[in-house]
């Protein structure tokens, strides 16, 4: 492209702060949050209430051939930038670049194939794509399942030979003392990918990483989720921030036993925020390995499942805040944090908040890590696993109160009729219950229960595809919940693995199992279902069985609380619930969420209906809902172009492969584009 053109596609593009074009008819949406806050929230204001069920779909862009097989569990939210839409695509996460009016393919790049990407456990985790402009050319970073980090033109999708090696860098590389092959990655123990897109700050990108799930692993050992900041420019390393603290570093006490030497994972799996005014990037971490046994990792184990506040240029750790002490939940923190500008007291204060699993938003200071609101330290139950140490106490919020169910009580207990209700609490008592942080238990225990419940659980609160959306203009955040419960039972690793070896190559150097208790999927867990046992089970608690909350994080109150759409068919014929009144329990599945000027919108999520909604920002009150292909299944965006607002919706489940859909007014069809 000629320099002069190149010259005035940036002075088209030249955004305020808000990320609005000089002209208006622009409106771009530059990370995978919408901005580096993570915010998810766009200023457009032509879709509003009075026209929201007018839109139609304008394209369709299908993920089907983008991989050897289809992703039915698609979860890319594309950039707009650059006047162009770039998102991920397939299992080897496939790189794209489309025409925001037709959806047009207008680039494709894919890594070349290696062993490393068919051995990642999060292949079809992959979120997006970041962005940066590097001496005036636009340029876009990819993080791929093989572990690389990719610099490409984003005009052309050609690599960039000043980054890196000729335009990717070994992710395995700066990870610390471990070997290293060249097609399978890391040898000695564990493994290590990524799930979410980079982030760019100050010229800096920052890349988090992944594990294999850890309620699989039978071993105590991984690698450590070492975070790095990279320079935007030549890929050169500037810092790396290792999440378990080494001998003499801050927090090494809090790893028991040594077991900082061989325990890993605390990984960055979750999209990162940052604020480039302070300089400061924001890390939400994961549990240690494993999630549901922590007795060879005595202690807190900093800095799992926390918030980590690192400065950008330097990777030094500014602040710190640990949401679960010793996580034993698999309460890994599994969505991007959201900064704010609220009113306090009459001053503006800078804020970060963060929705987790638990059933908590957890509001802070973003400079200073001071909890907004006091923070209480409240006793937390014991555990009688052999070998495992819980934490004396836990950390809650006092504001804003919590979104979601926490701990297991008769209360909770559906309550449609006297028998579901009886038949609720004889399955209950089965099982350990009690307030939130109630620990696993062993499958066969001494007291005859079989494992123990916790609610929200690994599934539950704001997860991975949910998550929340906040307004900058108004300081209100709206988190995405689904009512979860978990059970967790524990058996012998050696009683699950008589051999001491789940599968050949994986773990420990010599593959066998190390780890002295495994996580065993609890029985007899099935839903209370009336008075004929055959018909299908009904869920164990009172609905909502998702929910979107909304808080005013300027006084940090709930202000309302609508269901995911509407009660389900399965629900609403149940036999057992013949004649019954049961309101609207909503869909159970997690909400995905957009905020404009004008509203919020949503999509009801994997496992729910195909519609997307519209609310009142304010109440809450439903203003319009229209059908789309298959159901969300991750987080939409919004952007203008040439004047026209258009949505986009990632939808994907069941035999549905991933697509991209774009909704926009009737006037934004061009002539030509059918029907």
């Amino acid at each position: 492209m000629p320099l002069a053109a190149v010259a005035a596609l940036v002075a088209v593009t030249q955004r305020d702060h808000d990320g609005v074009a000089a002209q208006g008819r622009t409106i771009e949406w530059t990370h995978w949050g919408a901005d580096e806050s993570s915010s998810r929230y766009s200023p457009a204001d032509q879709i509003d209430a009075s026209n929201f069920g007018s839109m139609e779909v304008m394209w369709r862009w299908k993920s089907h051939n983008f991989g050897p097989e289809p992703d039915t569990t698609y979860r890319s939210t594309p950039l707009y930038v650059n006047g162009k839409l770039y998102a991920v695509a397939g299992h080897r996460r496939a790189v794209v670049c489309l025409d925001p009016v037709t959806g047009e393919t207008l680039w494709m790049f894919r890594e070349k194939d290696n062993p490393r990407w068919e051995a990642s456990t999060r292949k079809n985790y992959g979120k997006g794509v970041a962005f940066d402009r590097v001496n005036g050319r636009p340029v876009i970073y990819v993080a791929t399942p093989g572990y690389y980090l990719w610099a490409l033109d984003a005009d052309t999708g050609q690599p960039l030979p000043f980054f890196g090696n000729n335009g990717v860098v070994d992710l395995h590389l700066g990870l610390g003392d471990y070997a290293v092959h060249p097609d399978r990655g890391v040898m000695d123990y564990g493994d290590i990918t990524t799930s979410s897109a980079p982030i760019v700050i100050n010229g800096v990108v920052i890349v988090g990483n992944s594990h294999d799930r850890g309620y699989y692993p039978e071993n105590k050992e991984n690698i450590p989720g070492v975070v790095r900041g990279y320079d935007a420019a030549t890929g050169r390393m500037l810092w790396r921030f290792d999440p378990v603290p080494k001998e003499g570093e801050f927090g090494n006490e809090t790893w028991g036993n040594d077991s900082w030497k061989w325990t890993g994972n605390v990984s960055a799996w979750a999209p990162l925020s940052g604020d480039s005014k302070l300089g400061l990037v924001y890390i939400p971490t994961d549990t240690p390995t494993n999630d549901y046994y922590g007795g060879s990792r005595p202690g807190d184990n900093l800095f799992g499942t926390s918030m980590i506040a690192l400065d950008v240029k330097t990777g030094e750790r500014k602040w710190h805040f640990q949401f679960v002490r010793h996580d034993i939940w698999n309460y890994d923190t599994p969505d991007a944090p959201k900064l704010l500008d609220v009113q306090i007291g009459g001053r503006t204060v800078p804020i970060i908040a963060q929705a987790t699993k638990q059933g908590y938003v957890y509001v802070f200071n973003r400079e200073t890590g001071e909890p907004i609101w006091p923070m209480e330290d409240r006793p937390a139950p014991k555990s009688d696993v052999p070998g495992e140490i819980t934490a004396a106490t836990q950390p809650h919020p006092t504001k804003p109160p919590p979104f979601e169910l926490q701990g297991m009580f008769e209360d909770h207990l559906i309550d449609f009729t006297p028998l579901l209700r009886k038949q609720a609490i004889e399955i209950m008592n089965r099982y350990r219950h009690g307030p939130l942080f109630t620990p696993p238990s062993l499958l066969k225990a001494a007291d005859g229960t079989q494992g123990a419940f916790a609610v929200p659980g690994a599934n539950g609160g704001a997860n991975i595809p949910g998550g929340a959306a906040a307004d900058p203009e108004t300081g209100w955040l709206y988190v995405a919940t689904q009512r979860g419960m978990g059970i967790y039972g524990l058996v012998p690793a050696q009683e699950r693995y008589p051999d001491g070896q789940p599968w050949p190559g994986w773990g420990s150097p010599d593959g066998k199992v190390t780890s002295e208790y495994v996580w065993l999927a609890a029985g007899g867990a099935r839903g209370p279902s009336g008075e004929n046992p055959k018909d299908p089970p009904l869920p164990l608690l009172k609905p909502p069985y998702a929910s979107i909350v909304a808080y005013d994080l300027n006084a940090g109150d709930l202000m309302w609380r609508i269901p995911n759409g509407e009660t389900p068919a399965r629900i609403k014929n149940h036999p057992a619930l013949k004649g019954v009144d049961i309101g609207n329990t909503g869909q159970s599945g997690h909400p995905n969420i957009l905020v404009t000027k004008t509203l919020m919108m949503y999509g009801e999520g994997r496992g729910s209906e195909p519609n997307f909604r519209a609310v009142d920002k304010k109440t809450g009150k439903e203003l319009g809902k229209i059908e789309i292909p298959a159901p969300t299944s991750t987080a939409p965006m919004s952007y203008m172009h040439n004047g026209n607002q258009y949505i986009i919706v990632t939808v994907s489940g069941g035999n549905f492969p991933g697509e991209l859909v774009a909704l926009a007014l009737p006037s934004a069809r061009p002539p030509r584009m059918p029907q």
